[in-house]
């Protein structure tokens, strides 16, 4: 029978039961459970609430179920409603009356809302580390890149010359804004929900600063109703991890591009990569397809919070059951994506002149080409044709700016002298973008200083 059973004349139907119970998936939350479970009974003790020698009986028997859920000795019951009531149903089985005690002043709704706070601060904790870890591998491999020249596109069509790093450190940068999200959720959902009751507080002389600070909270939740009845932090987390999946999506489908036979930038180490049943020759990058794809997954999830809490009155409602399926997956759909994206971008192999030969081939250098003739004077949108007309020349002749002999140059304007040349190779015009951060080696040195530094904090 139920343990809230007293109000009800028959066992409630067992479809009903089935569809009722979240045991399936909030049995990942046991240990936090017993944490909470092991704070309130030491407030419940030390506030004289209950006696000293049933808070501790109530301590070692918590305890003692912990040990055993992790060691295998006790396995969780699959009829069992949720994971509150499977711990102290087991409490009680094994101490009878004084397990029946730990209850008091608590409700599940402040219970489930304790326990789903705690769950989620680690999880962001981890998390966070694996974004971190990510960004350091992509910092080392900017590290070793900082010369090699490659097209730098927009509207995916080669538009400026950059380096390998330079494109690094802009994921960077996403990233250690990801992290920042997850530390400003984390600081907003360190508040404590327990001792709101069921939504209107109790009666009873409970030490509400106490259980926050034994569990690691800042404080206790100002409002009994919010405390049970918000789910933001689920939302806002959720949000932060879309962004993280956004950002490994859009690196996704670059790494997609470079590996393919047009691009072939970077070929991925024979590890991170599958086969085809049926076509010998294939090397797909399924890994960031796979992440392309759970990114839409991830999004759901948001979109199932929100949609959920949109009309809930205050406080509590059975819906909001809902939150922790939707919330567990992103968690574990963005953990298994960053767990597998990082060994692929450590262990890939960058192919430099392939890279450099797309630059040069894509006229990329034009700019630099105008700029040439402003510096000698000529208005830039004078020297802006006159570039366009260069390049068009050049395309009808099958040469680049680099092979274009000085006197097709010298046709257009008496500006060009053979100097035109170091002004517009590649590798001038990336350590020439000394600006704040550019591309030049010593300003993606810069960038990379900054970031090691954001990462150690």
């Amino acid at each position: 029978m139920a343990l809230w059973a007293g109000r009800f004349s028959k066992e409630i139907d067992e479809t009903v039961n089935a569809f009722n119970s979240s045991i399936a998936f909030d049995a990942r939350m046991y240990k936090h459970d017993i944490q909470g479970s092991i704070a309130h009974a030491t407030m419940l003790g030390k506030c004289g609430i209950i006696s000293l020698e049933d808070s501790q009986i109530i301590i070692k028997g918590l305890g003692e179920i912990l040990e055993d859920i992790e060691s295998g000795k006790l396995e969780f019951d699959p009829t069992a409603e949720d994971i509150h009531m499977f711990v102290e149903a087991e409490l009680t089985k094994r101490y009878g009356d004084v397990g029946k005690r730990l209850h008091t002043s608590r409700s599940r709704n402040d219970q489930v809302a304790l326990d789903l706070r705690l769950y989620l601060r680690d999880e962001i904790a981890e998390i966070r580390e694996m974004v971190r870890k990510l960004c350091k591998v992509l910092v080392e491999l900017a590290e070793k890149n900082t010369e090699t020249v490659m097209p730098g596109y927009t509207h995916l069509q080669r538009a400026q010359p950059i380096t390998f790093a330079h494109h690094l450190m802009a994921y960077v940068q996403m990233f250690i804004r990801d992290i920042g999200r997850l530390d400003d959720t984390a600081k907003r959902m360190n508040v404590c929900p327990l001792g709101s009751g069921a939504l209107a507080g109790t009666t009873y002389h409970i030490d509400r600063e106490m259980t926050a600070e034994l569990l690691g909270f800042d404080s206790p939740m100002p409002n009994s109703l919010d405390g049970v009845s918000d789910r933001d932090y689920c939302i806002e987390l959720a949000n932060t991890l879309s962004i993280i999946m956004m950002h490994l999506s859009r690196f996704s489908e670059e790494v997609i591009l470079w590996c393919s036979w047009e691009f072939k930038f970077i070929e991925l180490d024979d590890a991170y990569a599958t086969g085809s049943s049926i076509m010998p020759q294939k090397k797909n990058p399924d890994i960031t397809e796979l992440i392309r794809g759970k990114t839409a997954r991830v999004y759901g999830d948001l979109n199932t919070l929100l949609t959920m809490m949109k009309g809930l009155p205050l406080a509590y409602n059975k819906d909001m059951q809902e939150d922790k399926e939707a919330i567990f997956d992103a968690v574990d759909t963005v953990k298994l994506c960053v767990k597998t994206f990082t060994p692929m971008m450590e262990t890939l192999t960058v192919n430099k002149e392939n890279m450099r030969a797309a630059a040069a081939k894509g006229f990329i250098n034009a700019t630099d080409c105008a700029d040439y003739l402003v510096k000698k004077g000529m208005p830039f949108r004078d020297a802006y044709k006159i570039s366009g007309t260069l390049v068009a020349e050049c395309i009808s002749k099958g040469l680049t700016l680099e092979t274009l002999p000085i006197e097709e140059y010298r046709k257009m304007t008496d500006l060009f002298t053979e100097d035109v040349y170091e002004a517009i190779s590649l590798e001038t015009c990336v350590k020439g973008r000394l600006s704040q951060g550019g591309p030049s080696p010593d300003a993606v040195a810069v960038q990379i200083a900054l970031a090691k530094e954001k990462l150690e904090a």
